[in-house]
């Protein structure tokens, strides 16, 4: 069986909620689509032709 962390220290899941706040993650699938349209909204250049 795993050892159980010392008191006073985060788990990993712990971790990540934190971050999660940090970043200001939110579970809503719309507002995701939202924010990832505004990320990725440029289309990558075309290679040059030769």
């Amino acid at each position: 069986m795993a050892d159980n962390p010392p008191k006073g220290s985060q788990s990993q899941l712990d971790k990540f909620k934190e971050a999660a706040r940090e970043l200001e993650a939110d579970e809503d699938e719309a507002r995701w689509d939202e924010r990832l349209k505004k990320v990725a909204k440029a289309k990558p250049p075309s290679p040059p032709e030769n």
